[in-house]
């Protein structure tokens, strides 16, 4: 009871922000639209594209949603309120071991949930709701094992491992930052007889259940492992042109964080080596609460300002930014200045928020959707974007191209209309020139493809620094209109 009554109230306030106006909004982006697509056809038993992005764990979660809706709204919502949860678990856990007052635990707890990119991460259908409540039970058994090492810690911790991979192969980045932590408790728990082979076949069984599953459903054994093989080696550009992973830029994030955050996250990750010196020098050998954060932050840092850079390249450790901010003001200014520059802070999240999530929220594509209707359409095409297809009526076809050159085919196969969605200046494929000289049939607004962190969070996908990904940002705001639509003439 006594968690309940300050995580309940605290919990509620974080959901009514990630929930707000999400009931305007459209899938932000192509992968949320995507996933929402292949989970409806896992439910189906269709399991063609389970190891899309190799998260076949967040596919089979929730297919069973699917039997009973296909409401892309169902799905926003209840991936919403996961990393609401996350958000919570990881409070439960700051609280026990730093000792957190109840009403300080709640101010922390609003503090994180309001961040503005938690905020914009927790309103998509990707697997970065999932992959934050994994990676929270991870950093709780992981720090139950390094100060109190046993067996079964180590085991627990492995097996949150397995299940982040089943969601996301970006827990790939997490096994160098194990190993460190590793290599510095050195207490040979990881070698004992009987640790290693157990170790090795709690990694392994997702990939063989899993794989199974997909061999069942008429997959090659290898499609989840050629997943991870096509990410390191892509062996051709993507529709952007970018085939790099390197980009050395370490200003990326620290811009991200001035521009789009609370300066109270920035100015901690300067002052955390100085203010907290003793905690993160001081008996190596045994682990404290700072030092444990400490590290997974930095080391993501660091890690990720040598690839491609997204906001969400730090999505695992964001929040720990925020705790170690927390913490700190705790140090600096306790009692009653927590308060005040706390719940500044929380002002501050808010009206960031309102102004880079809220503002872009509401979506034209119903309307488009409506009209193609009204003049009873059967084939669409969009470019390089699929927003409009959670809105469409069922039967009517909706096809992606990357190219105009494309059209007179699509024109060809019954495609009545296509639309020049602005996605494709978003991703930076800039192949539509000819048909961008037409005068469009119908145009509407599409604020969010304006939004400056959707820009940001697909500059890994452009390979475009963080000047010029704003940049082309500041073009796309001054148009008006970012949904276009033409006829499409039929050829033969």
């Amino acid at each position: 009871m006594r968690t309940i009554s300050w995580l309940g109230p605290a919990l509620l306030v974080v959901a009514a922000v990630r929930l707000h106006g999400l009931s305007a909004a459209a899938l932000p982006d192509y992968d949320s639209v995507r996933n929402w697509q292949i989970v409806r056809e896992v439910a189906a038993g269709n399991l063609s594209n389970l190891f899309h992005h190799g998260s076949p764990g967040f596919s089979l979660l929730y297919a069973p949603v699917a039997w009973f809706t296909t409401s892309f709204h169902v799905f926003q919502y209840l991936n919403a309120l996961v990393a609401v949860a996350a958000v919570g678990w990881l409070a439960v856990f700051i609280r026990r071991e730093a000792a957190l007052p109840a009403l300080e635990a709640g101010l922390l707890t609003v503090l994180m949930g309001t961040s503005v990119f938690l905020t914009f991460s927790g309103r998509d259908f990707t697997m970065s709701s999932w992959s934050l409540l994994a990676f929270t039970g991870l950093l709780q058994a992981y720090y139950q094992r390094l100060r109190a090492p046993s067996q079964a810690a180590l085991l627990r911790s492995v097996a949150w491992v397995a299940a982040g991979l089943s969601i996301n192969y970006k827990f790939l980045l997490i096994l160098p930052i194990l190993a460190v932590f590793e290599l510095w408790q050195r207490d040979g728990q990881l070698w004992q007889r009987g640790s290693w082979w157990r170790v090795g076949l709690i990694l392994l069984l997702p990939y063989v259940v899993l794989g199974a599953v997909g061999v069942a459903g008429g997959l090659p054994w290898h499609r989840w492992p050629a997943v991870y093989y096509n990410i390191i080696n892509p062996g051709a550009a993507n529709p952007a042109g970018r085939i790099d992973k390197v980009q050395l830029d370490l200003l990326y994030y620290p811009r991200f964080l001035w521009d789009f955050e609370s300066p109270l996250v920035l100015a901690t990750l300067v002052a955390v080596p100085l203010l907290w010196r003793r905690e993160l020098l001081g008996n190596l050998r045994r682990i404290n609460l700072v030092r444990y954060l400490a590290g997974w932050a930095y080391a993501f840092l660091a890690g990720m300002s040598l690839l491609l850079k997204a906001p969400r390249g730090l999505l695992l450790v964001y929040a720990l930014f925020w705790v170690l901010a927390f913490l700190s003001v705790r140090r600096l200014v306790p009692g009653r200045g927590l308060l005040i520059v706390v719940l500044g802070a929380i002002l501050l999240n808010v009206i960031r928020v309102q102004r880079e999530i809220y503002a872009y929220t509401p979506s034209s594509y119903p309307r488009v959707a409506t009209w193609l209707r009204e003049q009873g359409a059967t084939g669409v095409v969009s470019t390089v974007g699929q927003g409009a297809a959670p809105f469409l009526e069922p039967g009517t076809r909706l096809a992606v191209v990357l190219d105009e050159r494309q059209l007179p085919a699509l024109a060809r196969q019954g495609y009545d209309y296509v639309l020049l969605d602005n996605y494709w200046h978003v991703t930076n494929v800039a192949r539509f020139d000819s048909l961008r000289r037409e005068p469009p049939l119908k145009v509407w607004p599409e604020p969010m493809l304006t939004s400056p962190l959707l820009y940001l969070e697909h500059s890994e996908f452009t390979g475009l620094s963080y000047r010029a990904t704003l940049s082309r940002q500041r073009a796309a705001s001054r148009d008006p209109f970012q949904l276009q639509l033409y006829r499409l003439p039929r050829t033969r």
